[in-house]
């Protein structure tokens, strides 16, 4: 049976993930406010991925499971897809730092404004997935909630 453990649970900690949903985007492009190209193109590691690629996989990931959540809301029996980050990376790779940014953000301000519009037995709306087996619209939630901190987090040791 999969696991649906939030693998960003830690990083959300007893925050609300309503509360973090709505705020952490705009704490992050706060954080970048003023960065310079140079800046963009560091990485945490050897290896790991720039701050304008992890704004890519931001703005990515918000747009698909900003879709994900509203097949659940509507397609009974909904089945989701797994999608590699590594793989959707290299389809923006020419996507700049601040485009990123404003991409993530925007599409955020439309997913907080669906979310808060949920009644309590939409966010209990259940779906399938292949890696975590049956979740709900609230777990995506709370999944894109630590996910954003955990960037978030990586980001700011970079300032």
């Amino acid at each position: 049976m999969p696991d649906m453990t939030n693998p960003y649970a830690a990083d959300l900690g007893d925050r609300d993930a309503l509360e973090a949903f709505a705020d952490t985007p705009f704490k992050t492009r706060a954080l970048l406010d003023g960065w310079t190209d140079a800046q963009f193109e560091r990485s945490y590691a050897p290896g790991k991925w720039t701050t304008r690629q992890v704004l890519v996989h931001l703005a990515q990931t918000e747009l698909a499971l900003g879709a994900r959540m509203r097949f659940a809301l509507t397609e009974d029996g909904y089945h989701a897809q797994n999608f590699s980050q590594d793989d959707w990376l290299t389809v923006d790779a020419a996507l700049d730092a601040r485009a990123a940014l404003d991409v993530y953000t925007t599409l955020r301000r439309m997913n907080v404004a669906m979310v808060r519009g949920l009644s309590a037995a939409q966010r209990e709306r259940r779906f399938e997935h292949p890696e975590y087996g049956t979740l709900s619209v609230g777990w995506v939630i709370a999944q894109m909630a630590g996910h954003d901190l955990h960037h978030l987090k990586i980001m700011k040791n970079l300032e």
